[in-house]
């Protein structure tokens, strides 16, 4: 029986920044929630996104790795996933692999973790990652209220359809999910080629808005930003969909480095 072949467009290689245990962690609810249960550090998974399948290699780089090694590993990945404790500042180590990751455009999401922890502040997290230089941060969920009385997640990407009733929809919470659906969607509705007649929010549609979040990751403008919850389905689905195949990935250090 021959070996199926894998077209290079459904392929996402990912390596995992942050602290150990916390990569190790979501290492094993990546494996557990695409239905793969092995244990090793490096991990194939596969995951159907809008009825497609794709191969998600996952790896996983810890903070307290040699900063040569991290700086090498960092500059010849596809895509990366940092992972940021919302209850603690964070780490100088992952602050300078964000910069390393900057440096090399090397495209990046972002898992919020922990914004049930009584000290979770998401807000802070976004502006440290606006600190750190390079891509902007571009929220994708947020929690309504952060902190051990958390009500949930918003998802503005599922709010995007919703738009004309969302106000009704979200009730109270709109007020806080307003200003960030807004920034999400003077991000993207701004991201096109010059030639390109510009195009309001209303008129985008949700293939297009994933098309120019991923476009705008790639080349290293956003950093698309999440938040940990029960079910990894937007986590998985935003691998597929923001991060880089390796035919996307045309950096000439990617070569000489291997």
């Amino acid at each position: 029986m021959g070996t199926k072949a894998i077209d290079p467009q459904s392929i996402r290689n990912v390596t995992l920044l942050g602290d150990p245990a916390d990569t190790a962690r979501l290492a094993h609810h990546l494996r557990c929630g695409s239905g793969n249960r092995t244990s090793s550090p490096a991990t194939t998974l596969h995951w159907a996104t809008d009825g497609v399948e794709h191969t998600i290699r996952l790896a996983e780089l810890s903070t307290r790795a040699p900063i040569a090694a991290l700086q090498r590993s960092i500059r010849v990945a596809d895509g990366v996933i940092a992972v940021v404790d919302a209850s603690t500042s964070l780490a100088p180590r992952l602050e300078t692999m964000l910069r390393v990751a900057d440096d090399h455009q090397v495209a990046r999401l972002c898992l919020i973790i922990g914004p049930d922890h009584p000290d979770a502040d998401f807000d802070r997290c976004v502006r440290t990652i606006a600190d750190t230089r390079g891509a902007a941060p571009l929220p994708l969920q947020i929690p309504i209220t952060p902190g051990p009385d958390r009500e949930g997640l918003i998802d503005l990407i599922a709010l995007w359809s919703l738009e004309p009733l969302a106000a009704e929809i979200y009730a109270n919470h709109w007020k806080l999910a307003e200003p960030w659906h807004r920034h999400l969607a003077t991000t993207v509705t701004a991201q096109r080629p010059s030639s390109a007649t510009p195009i309001t929010h209303p008129e985008l549609p949700r293939d297009q808005l994933h098309h120019r979040i991923r476009h705008a990751t790639r080349i290293g403008d956003t950093i698309p930003i999440l938040c940990h919850s029960d079910t990894l389905t937007p986590l998985l689905d935003a691998i597929v969909r923001y991060l880089p195949s390796p035919l996307d990935v045309c950096q000439p250090e990617h070569a000489l480095d291997y």
